[in-house]
């Protein structure tokens, strides 16, 4: 019996050798399996020193309860007279339940562990053969090859050997378990096995010699006639070989009493699940040569032969592998393999996403991809780097100098750590899974299994998350950085990346000519200057950045461009070397397309706006106007005061493009918005407050420069169409109407002179040759369009739509809005036009019908020759206008009993005849969704091209940088099309329903 005081100080030293529960470790003492060491210390600090004392502790009392006869003391002496076997045995106990569990089932295996003891071995190939020569049925193999995983695992928690080692051995013993599973099947079928020959090509980590304790064993079967002839024999051959194979995938994957071995997965081989299991080499070839994919390629750069007649699987291995190395001259080579790193991102539930260690954002797969990526790129003129062996190709690399050495040095570290951890966390229970724990248990354990003691929940958690941040650095770690040691000044005897060598990975990221990217390079850091020292920092990123874009090397001149023209200035570089956000959003600007780069390059020192962080915001219409009007104040003439407002509208334009395209794109640190309605309503605002106070700016310097500061005429602007829906795009023209009103004692024709010298003074000034975008002033829509005359008073107005106005006339009402000009005067225009545009009681028949058959005409007669009507943005099918007029319909119909109508903006009106019960929720949401579509393909446009256009470029990089813009990856255009195409289909179903009334 214990006597109180022995068990409160056996508890306190269970407490502290790190069980969690000492009460029920304390009855497990006093059992009688462990009798004769219950008091031993030396058993007890061992317990301690193991990942879950308490698990180690448990699985130690079911093993010697499963010795029979006198092995329970030749196994209880041996344990604390022999502490290699001790660490050993118990180390397994407190890091695996899986392997706890078989020795209860088969107690005796304990000595596995002995084997290598006494010269501390590491076991291989030939050894774990051995292990498994005994074993003639599915099951035996089962149980042997837990015996050799046993040896495995307790040498690995030991730390007797690395991950490294650790995963070079787990892939030897599945050699070794592929081979037995073919003698197994060979057995059962000897005919079989005579009439063919069958190769066992390991692939992935297998194949690698890199594997998990559990995954999937992937294979690739290649078969053949024995004699190696051809027709009938090789078809009986390849039947053969196919039963052969299955018949050893079943023996390996099916879960018997003992649990199962692991899956082999076939799914690389050629036509993936849907292709036949066993092909000919012949057959091989002619699928590689003709239908594979890039990522076959890359799969196949870790093929090995493992299994099955060695002289057929040589041959494959010499057929494939200069194929292998040749991938990387394919096209959208890098395209296709980033293709598929995102899309297995993108499948990952976004509940896992946190705690994937392989294939999360910093996991193992990144490591592995960028590491591949490198050597399928370089590979081609340097043999060294083909293994198949993540970390051995890493190696290669760093002593190729195709990657800085401290670089590898650090994603060395991290992968060893994450592949640790991984290990760990399938040994537990022997499960394929890459998911990091939740439980606090099963953190406390995983972390002590890694060697940290003293807050090991909090130690994992920091040193993982610190690992996982190297790994996300790994394209500027791995790919971009050297490219500069191809063109800098290096010392005496460093390694360089050679010219040629960096020529061919600017071509893989998707630079189309790279001799010119180089010299950019070149020009950017070469030299002992600290600007050259500072662009060596910055350009690694950057060139990840440019090569994410569609066009990586107009990025990079425009880079060079704007480093010349501000690279003596002192803010320039310090500003992106120090403000991390300022550099990803100018290397987004600078790649999207023309437009931003252009307006950039003409006031360069604008760059200064991407490091603020107040400095995308859109600024209020207000203090846009104050400051053009106090730079046409300080003017000494009309021309330089516009000019000084041309100035504030170009820089302008450009803050509105790069908060456009980085809200498009995203950054690092903030994803793309996810509204793209809002970013359509910001430039559209935007860019109509910035049109009104630049035409205000004009106005004024033109009535200063002929009259002083007082017009001989009230005079006020009024904008229309998309100007007056504050709806403009980049490269809209300002719509406006011109009224004026004599001052008392004012002659009209003086009057009228006046006004019409003002607007021409106007669109002179605005359209003058400059370094600066024109804007255009445009007045068709007044009454009788361009027959009428520019400007009429406010009666004359009056009696023309009292007498003369035409539906159309009255619709294009619907979007006027005074933006410059004499403000009393803009608001009794507006009291003259509401009864037009929202009239009485609505429209009659005979007035809808006007506006169907004048919209009906537009469409047969307006849209361009040639152009394909289902992609045409403004006039195309369900594009803009087919909106704007569904919703104007609405408008004039219901507006004069619907306040929330009145507006001149359309998406507000949708939703207002969307509250007011005159279009369902579903329609309104269709109308809007295309119409915000088609907006932001026009601006798209125009910021990649740098001039306005209404249907998609044909030129294919054109192409891609709009669907950059508009969220779609690299590769998927096609989806971009299709989806335009089915959402414009489905807005033209709502359009012939409301405005048709089909």
């Amino acid at each position: 019996m214990t006597v109180p005081g022995r068990r409160s100080s056996t508890f306190m030293r269970l407490l502290r050798s790190g069980f969690t529960d000492p009460s029920a470790a304390a009855r497990l003492l006093d059992s009688d399996a462990l009798a004769s060491v219950r008091t031993d210390p030396v058993l007890l600090d061992a317990l301690g020193a193991t990942a879950d004392p308490d698990l180690a502790l448990l699985g130690l009392v079911r093993l010697a309860e499963a010795q029979s006869g006198d092995e329970r003391p030749v196994l209880l002496d041996t344990l604390v007279s022999a502490k290699p076997l001790r660490d050993r045995l118990l180390g397994v106990l407190g890091a695996s339940e899986a392997l706890a569990d078989h020795l209860a089932r088969h107690p005796r295996d304990w000595h596995a562990l002995v084997t290598y003891e006494a010269a501390d071995l590491h076991p291989g190939l030939a050894e774990f053969e051995q292990g498994l020569a005994q074993a003639h049925d599915p099951i035996a193999l089962r149980v042997a090859y837990r015996r050799c995983l046993l040896s495995i695992a307790a040498r690995d928690v030991c730390g007797t050997i690395d991950v490294a080692q650790t995963a070079a051995e787990l892939a030897d013993l599945a050699t070794a378990t592929l081979r037995a599973a073919l003698r197994i099947a060979s057995a059962a079928a000897p005919d079989d096995a005579a009439a063919c020959r069958l190769a066992v090509i390991a692939m992935g980590k297998c194949g690698g010699n890199e594997l998990n304790y559990v995954s999937d064993v992937d294979v690739i079967f290649v078969g053949d006639a024995p004699n190696g002839g051809g027709g009938a024999d090789e078809a009986k051959a390849v039947q053969a070989a196919t039963r052969l194979a299955s018949h050893l995938m079943r023996i390996c994957s099916e879960t018997t009493i003992e649990g199962t071995i692991w899956p082999v997965d076939a799914n690389l081989r050629p036509e993936g699940r849907n292709g036949p299991l066993v092909r000919t080499l012949a057959s091989h070839l002619a699928y590689y040569q003709r239908w594979a994919k890039t990522w076959e390629f890359q799969a196949l750069l870790k093929a090995r032969a493992v299994a099955g007649d060695p002289d057929l699987g040589a041959q494959y291995i010499d057929a494939i592998t200069p194929l292998v190395w040749q991938a990387a001259e394919r096209e959208n080579f890098v395209a296709d393999v980033q293709k598929m790193r995102r899309r297995v991102v993108d499948n990952i539930p976004a509940s896992q996403v946190d705690r994937e260690l392989k294939l999360g954002p910093g996991g193992l797969r990144d490591v592995e991809f960028a590491v591949q990526l490198l050597q399928l790129v370089h590979g081609r003129s340097d043999a060294g780097l083909h293994s198949g062996s993540t970390l051995d190709a890493l190696h290669a690399l760093a002593a190729g100098g195709y990657v800085g050495r401290t670089d590898a040095a650090q994603l060395n570290d991290a992968y060893r750590f994450l592949r640790a951890m991984e290990h760990r966390i399938q040994l537990y229970r022997l499960r394929r899974t890459h998911l990091v724990p939740e439980d606090e248990a099963d953190l406390r354990r995983l972390g002590r299994s890694l060697g940290l003691r003293t807050e090991p929940v909090a130690e994992l958690n920091k040193a993982w998350r610190r690992h996982a941040s190297v790994v996300r650095r790994l394209h500027e770690k791995l790919f971009y950085r050297p490219l500069l040691d191809a063109v800098a000044q290096l010392s005496p005897g460093e390694t360089r990346l050679s010219p040629r060598a960096a020529g061919q990975r600017l071509e893989a990221l998707g630079y189309a000519d790279p001799a010119s990217a180089l010299r950019h390079l070149e020009a950017l850091s070469s030299g002992v200057t600290r600007k050259a020292a500072i662009q060596r920092t910055l350009l690694p990123v950057m060139l990840g950045w440019f090569a994410d874009s569609a066009d990586p090397d107009a990025g990079l001149l425009n880079f060079r461009k704007v480093s010349d023209a501000l690279g003596k200035t002192p803010w320039y570089l310090r500003l992106l070397r120090d403000e991390g956000a300022a550099a990803e959003n100018l290397a987004r600007v600078l790649s999207a397309g023309r437009l931003a780069p252009d307006l950039l390059m003409r006031a360069p020192e604008a760059v200064a706006l991407l490091g603020d962080p107040e400095g995308l915001q859109p600024r209020t219409h207000e203090a846009l106007a104050q400051e053009v009007l106090a730079a046409v104040g300080r003017a000494g003439s009309a021309e330089a005061g516009v000019a000084a407002a041309r100035g504030v509208r170009r820089r302008e334009l450009f803050r509105t493009a790069a908060a456009d395209i980085i809200g498009s794109y995203g950054t690092e640190d903030s994803p793309a918005e996810e509204d793209p309605g809002a970013l359509v309503d910001r430039v559209g605002n935007a860019v109509s407050d910035l049109t009104a106070a630049t035409i205000a700016g004009a106005l004024r310097a033109a009535v200063r420069d002929h009259w002083g500061e007082i017009l001989p005429t009230r005079f006020a602007i009024i904008g229309v169409g998309r100007f007056g829906g504050h709806e403009l795009g980049y490269g809209s023209d300002a719509d406006v109407l011109f009224v004026h009103e004599p001052r008392e004692g004012v002659d009209e024709q003086e009057a009228a002179k006046a006004a019409q010298t003002v607007i021409a003074e106007m669109r002179r000034l605005l359209q003058l040759p400059t370094a600066d975008p024109p804007l255009l002033i445009d007045a068709d829509l007044r009454p009788e369009g361009r027959s009428g005359p520019l400007v009429r008073t406010l009666s004359s107005y009056a009696a023309y739509y009292r007498r003369w106005s035409l539906t159309w006339e009255s619709q294009a009402l619907l979007r006027a809005e005074p933006v410059a000009g004499d403000a009393e005067l803009g608001a009794r225009f507006i009291e003259l036009i509401d009864p037009l545009r929202y009239p009485a009681e609505g429209l009659g028949e005979d007035a809808v019908r006007e506006i169907r058959r004048l919209k009906a005409r537009m469409e047969s007669e307006r849209l361009p020759r040639g152009a394909d009507p289902t992609l045409h943005t403004k006039l195309g099918r369900g594009g803009l206008s087919d909106v704007e007029w569904t919703v104007q319909l609405m408008q004039m119909q219901h507006a004069w009993s619907e306040p929330g109508l009145r507006t001149t903006r359309t998406r507000e009106a949708l939703a207002a005849a969307h509250a007011a019960g005159l279009i369902p929720a579903e329609e309104a949401q269709i109308l809007d969704e295309a119409w915000v579509l088609a907006t932001r393909v026009r601006n798209a446009v125009m910021l990649v091209r740098g001039r306005a256009g209404d249907t998609f470029p044909s030129e294919a990089r054109e192409l891609a940088a709009v669907g950059r813009y508009l969220g779609y990856a690299e590769g998927t255009v096609g989806e971009l099309l299709d989806d335009y195409r089915r959402i414009t289909r489905r807005a033209r179903a709502v359009v012939d329903d409301l405005f048709y009334g089909a």
